[in-house]
């Protein structure tokens, strides 16, 4: 199976994505390799847990855009979700829904990172 047909099982848009890309597929797949190193240097829980809401509001924002302009649609949907709820002061529903996006994030890196 390739990576575009593991990344749709995992409820990426690869139609949208490449039309963003304007159907360059070898470069969406360049900007997928790259999605790993930039999520491992956004962590928003280190920054949840250590009460410092701005740089995870910073962060969520910031892999919200990443997520969306990938159309990797699961993790942009819960990014937009946590950015709404750290804005709103409410940092205890914007980390359980963090929780249950973390495991679902780590399956679409793990994808993208052993192809």
């Amino acid at each position: 199976m390739s990576l575009m047909e593991e990344l749709k099982d995992l409820g990426v848009d690869i139609d949208g994505g490449l039309k963003r890309f304007m159907n360059n597929s070898s470069l969406y797949e360049r900007m997928l390799k790259k999605l790993v190193s930039t999520v491992d240097g956004l962590d928003v829980m280190s920054s949840l847990k250590s009460g410092d809401i701005n740089t995870a509001i910073e962060n969520a924002h910031t892999l919200k855009g990443v997520m969306g302009n990938l159309s990797v649609t699961p993790l942009y949907e819960a990014y937009t979700k946590i950015v709404d709820l750290l804005r709103k002061n409410n940092s205890e529903e914007a980390e359980e829904i963090l929780e249950k996006a973390l495991p679902i994030q780590k399956n679409i890196l793990d994808c993208i990172d052993k192809n």
